[in-house]
């Protein structure tokens, strides 16, 4: 259910036994599950990222341009960051995530052209260990008029950045997400608690409860939705990140916090029904159609 980093030996073999399984491949990493799901939204997403000059980054920047991604990508000498997803029979997923090029995205590698023509900054926790990199994020962000949306990503994570993610959501960011694990290693407090405790930090604070729901607290106002019910939870991967697409994409259409909520789950109970985040055209005009729905459309 977290996420562990590795490196070079345990990538190689991690790839070898990788090798002899069924294994698919499909772009990741948090913020670009989001913008993908976004960018299936018909909405015009971009990316900010550090590639390698290789299959998987070609990969990648190939699928960003495909979906209707702006890429802002810096390739560099390293190998591509992957991510490599083990799902159990439950669906739960963990990961073993070689970082790679990714590690090395660096303040100087922002500029304040990047964030021009856009509402909303979307920062992963993961990637909150480079402090200076995240400031310098934020910043130009908030130069540009944008708001900051940050998802906390994994409990290990926080747990280990505990006052930097503090500092972070009080000073800079107006949207947070996060799930039970992870509100309670940034709180040190139940869900109930915690939401309450996210939301005197920040404009819009959202604690997901998986399949008992989620919840949204906006101007001291508290927004309890059901989960989509689905009929088998196929690979939870991505499913955080699809649900705050449907958030923002809520948000970027002035939607009230319980449309918000329900655009999450409708989009994080596709996700969980599929191996990887592949969703099929026929799913995305469902999906469309219920979005339609939900906004009274």
């Amino acid at each position: 259910g977290s996420m562990t980093l590795i490196g070079d030996v345990e990538q190689r073999r991690i790839q070898e036994c990788f090798s002899s399984l069924s294994a698919q491949r499909a772009t990741g990493g948090s913020a670009g599950n989001t913008m993908l799901a976004l960018a299936n939204l018909d909405m015009c997403p971009g990316f900010i990222g550090t590639i390698g000059n290789d299959a998987t980054g070609h990969f990648f920047a190939d699928n960003c341009v495909q979906r209707g991604i702006e890429p802002y990508l810096t390739v560099l000498p390293q190998q591509s960051g992957i991510a490599y997803t083990f799902i159990s029979p439950g669906g739960e997923r963990t990961f073993a995530t070689y970082l790679g090029a990714a590690a090395a995205l660096q303040p100087e590698n922002l500029s304040a052209e990047m964030f021009v023509g856009y509402d909303y900054l979307y920062v992963e926790g993961y990637l909150v260990q480079n402090h200076a990199l995240i400031l310098r994020a934020v910043e130009l962000a908030k130069e540009a008029g944008l708001k900051v949306c940050l998802d906390l990503a994994s409990y290990n994570i926080v747990e280990a950045d505990r006052d930097f993610f503090i500092h972070l959501v009080d000073q800079y960011v107006d949207v947070v997400f996060a799930n039970e694990e992870e509100a309670r290693a940034f709180s040190g407090a139940e869900p109930t608690v915690a939401l309450e405790h996210l939301h005197s930090l920040c404009e819009v604070a959202v604690v997901k409860l998986g399949a008992g729901g989620s919840s949204i607290m906006c101007d001291g106002k508290r927004t309890w939705v059901e989960a989509l019910a689905v009929d088998q939870v196929v690979d939870t991967t991505a499913a955080g990140d699809f649900y705050a697409a449907g958030v923002m994409y809520g948000l970027m259409h002035d939607c009230t916090m319980q449309q918000c909520a329900q655009l999450g789950s409708l989009l994080s109970g596709y996700v969980i029904q599929v191996v990887g985040t592949k969703l099929s055209e026929e799913a995305w005009n469902e999906i469309k159609l219920n979005v339609a729905r939900i906004l009274g459309k």
